[in-house]
């Protein structure tokens, strides 16, 4: 009796008209999130600084000049306080969704949200190998569930608006609109029609403007002298790169659905920390595998073209993928977007230091990212996010969508052959294990 009264109250309760909650939803949540956007990553800073001793920027991208055991110390003490807390976040309490299955409909709690978002950027700051992206794309979703029931959306518009600010919780991160856009309409939803590019767009314009306000702004990684008048050699080295780094990117994919199958009790508690000492160790020898990946991939940019840096970049390349792909499966939650760009930046460069012993005609910072959009694109199954993300990061010249462009449709597709053959690969050791 008292529910249905209830009940017949709220249908009594004014309701805000379809496209006035939608605009106040974008942005009123767009500078939310923004701003929250902005705070994440001022934390980031603090705790690289109190943990490891600097800060990251494009000059000092990674931990290079702090000494071998603090950020062995760092990263495995960082690796244990977060599994205690992530065990009891996962057994004690309600257990917090993934994006994805927020923009499905699963509630995202407060302060659990809250307390996952924040263990995500400490481990990147303490030096675990993973990426940052996924903690302000939850807040966003969470912000953005709850003002679509205050004002109260329907189920189909309600899916949008989570997607759109999880999504503009990307751009605000890292003041990438666009690849903000393309991530809510391309991956999240993939849905693209007007209202939602238009919703998506502006609500991550804004978020990346707000968050600018409260951490500033600046290219995030430099990629040196960029000729916006590629050569001909450039255009075939796009469909060179584009295969070789779409398997790759298919590979890296594979291994990120393995590592996803993480423990779900109390083994969290010596997993995370054995990967977080696994982690030290290696980084005592490379130190760029520690954090979020921008390491790697600023020394991928900046490498110059030489036979001898290529055993440098291998090293990278293969130490970032392992100690990524084992973070992830001990239980650690984070992102892989910035990993991928590593490790695209890191293959374009090394294919790109071979192509420039035969045509001395660009950059290695080109190379490098190309490289790293072809990979991008190849894991993720989002050329158009892939390319927006790695573009707007490098703030670089935008008449390289066209060579770029080309390598990642060819990446994206070799990717997509490979998927079916990849999985079936899988599948006899995945059912011999059942067995």
């Amino acid at each position: 009796m008292v529910s249905d009264q209830s009940q017949d109250e709220a249908e009594q309760q004014p309701k805000i008209g379809r496209i006035p909650a939608l605009i106040a939803a974008v942005t009123i949540v767009g500078i939310a999130i923004g701003a929250a956007a902005g705070l994440l990553t001022l934390m980031l800073y603090q705790v690289e600084h109190f943990a490891l001793g600097y800060i990251e920027n494009a000059h000092e991208s990674g931990p290079f000049n702090v000494p071998a055991i603090r950020r062995a110390i760092s990263v495995t003490v960082g690796a244990a306080i977060a599994a205690v807390i992530w065990w009891l976040l996962r057994t004690r309490t309600t257990t917090v969704p993934s994006v994805k299955k927020a923009v499905g409909g699963a509630l995202m709690p407060v302060w659990q949200t809250i307390v996952h978002v924040l263990l995500q950027i400490f481990i990147v700051g303490t030096g675990m190998s993973i990426g940052r992206e996924v903690a302000p794309r939850e807040l966003g979703a969470m912000f953005g569930q709850r003002f679509a029931r205050w004002v109260r959306l329907d189920v189909k518009d309600t899916r949008m608006l989570v997607a759109i600010t999880a999504a503009a919780g990307l751009a605000g991160v890292y003041n990438a609109p666009l690849a903000g856009t393309f991530f809510a309409v391309e991956i999240l939803l993939a849905d693209v029609t007007l209202e939602t590019v238009t919703l998506a767009f502006a609500c991550s314009a804004l978020a990346s403007w707000v968050a600018s306000l409260v951490k500033g702004t600046h290219t995030f990684y430099l990629i040196g002298e960029a000729d916006s008048l590629f050569t001909p050699d450039y255009m075939v080295f796009a469909l060179v790169a584009g295969l070789m780094l779409g398997a790759a990117g298919a590979l890296f994919r594979r291994g990120s659905q393995w590592a996803r199958k993480q423990p779900s009790g109390a083994g969290i508690l010596w997993m995370m920390p054995l990967a977080g000492l696994l982690t030290g160790v290696v980084a005592i020898v490379v130190p760029q595998v520690m954090g979020n990946g921008r390491a790697t991939a600023q020394l991928s940019f900046s490498s110059k073209a030489d036979l001898a840096v290529i055993p440098v970049l291998l090293l990278s390349f293969v130490a970032k993928a392992i100690v990524t792909l084992l973070t992830i499966r001990s239980g650690a939650s984070g992102g892989v977007l910035q990993p991928g760009i590593a490790l695209g930046a890191s293959g374009g460069a090394i294919l790109g230091i071979l192509w420039m012993q035969v045509f001395h005609t660009n950059s290695i910072g080109m190379y490098a990212l190309l490289g790293a959009c072809a990979l991008l694109a190849a894991s993720q199954q989002a050329p158009l996010m892939a390319i927006c993300l790695v573009m707007e990061l490098a703030d670089a010249p935008i008449n390289l969508f066209v060579p770029i462009g080309l390598a990642v449709a060819v990446s994206a597709f070799t990717a997509s052959r490979l998927a079916k053959p990849l999985a079936a690969w899988h599948l006899p050791r995945a059912k011999a294990a059942d067995r």
